[in-house]
């Protein structure tokens, strides 16, 4: 029975056991995996079944930095940089740009927000398939078009031309999602601070850059750092388009999934401790990076 104080099951009240049990499912499905992860890293522990597991403390992570792997690893690192930076900076400029437009009272804004947002909705394999479909070089509409000029691509299976393509998909899939989180903050900027403005004689330009720029600066942080850490982390859609051992494409996420479950890569035997171990220096990499973004 509920007492007067809005108690229940004695001290505990309602949002106290909510919170609760939201902090256990972030424990249970976040913070154990990740110790666990954090613990192979320190062990030998192969795909084969009855292989006896055993303690190699540090042996993984000097692997990682090793004169055999260092030159493999740091081009996968900096493909990752390039790519989360790209990320990133494309996917807020254009959706700030697309949600500036679509917060305008214009006919059919509705219907253009499902279109802009419909990526979102789709798996990582149908937008791979699309796109390798669109960019076949066989006979894919990107190749017709190609042709119209004399010339020919290989696109995806282009090294100077595959992380431009990735990146290209990879920001119009997460477009949605950004869009749309800025237009919440567009929609939560008082109207009447427009009217100050315009009265005072405020232009078009001077409106956004001294109300809507301010004002939306929780949206763009939010933005900046979803991009930031999905990209730092994305691999799937990279290993649909082009592939898990492509070097033009090959990013550290994708070195870590190869390396603990697709194949051994840049020389090293298959094994996920190595692979536990490059998963806990990306996430340092990610930590950096999230809190350099927070700063």
């Amino acid at each position: 029975m509920q007492s007067s104080n809005n108690t229940i099951f004695g001290r505990r009240t309602i949002p106290q056991l909510t919170f609760a049990a939201g902090i256990s499912l972030v424990v249970v499905f976040s913070l154990v995996p990740a110790v666990g992860v954090l613990a192979l890293s320190f062990t030998d522990i192969r795909a084969l079944p009855f292989l006896p597991v055993n303690w190699v403390g540090l042996d993984n992570y000097f692997t990682f930095f090793s004169s055999a792997q260092l030159g493999y690893n740091l081009h996968a690192l900096a493909n990752t940089f390039v790519f989360a930076i790209a990320v990133t900076v494309l996917q807020n400029g254009i959706a700030l740009f697309v949600a500036l437009l679509l917060n305008q009272r214009l006919r059919g804004r509705n219907f253009a927000r499902a279109v802009v947002f419909m990526p979102t909705i789709l798996g990582v394999t149908v937008i791979g398939l699309i796109f390798t479909l669109i960019f076949n070089p066989s006979g894919g509409p990107a190749a017709a078009v190609w042709s119209w000029f004399g010339s020919s691509s290989a696109f995806f299976g282009d090294p100077k031309l595959a992380m431009t393509l990735v990146i290209a998909v990879q920001v119009w899939s997460g477009l949605g999602v950004a869009v749309v989180i800025y237009l919440a903050g567009l929609q939560a900027i008082p109207q009447d601070l427009y009217e100050v403005a315009s009265i005072d004689g405020a232009t078009s330009w001077q409106r956004t850059r001294n109300v809507t720029l301010p004002l939306l600066a929780p949206s763009i942080t939010a933005n900046t750092l979803l991009s930031v850490i999905g990209s730092l982390q994305s691999y799937q859609l990279i290993y649909v388009l082009t592939g898990p051992i492509n070097p033009a494409t090959q990013v550290l996420s994708l070195a870590i999934f190869t390396q603990g479950f697709g194949g051994a890569q840049g020389g090293a035997a298959l094994s996920q401790g190595y692979a536990a171990a490059i998963s806990m220096v990306q996430f340092v990499i990610v930590m950096i990076a999230s809190l350099l973004t927070l700063s």
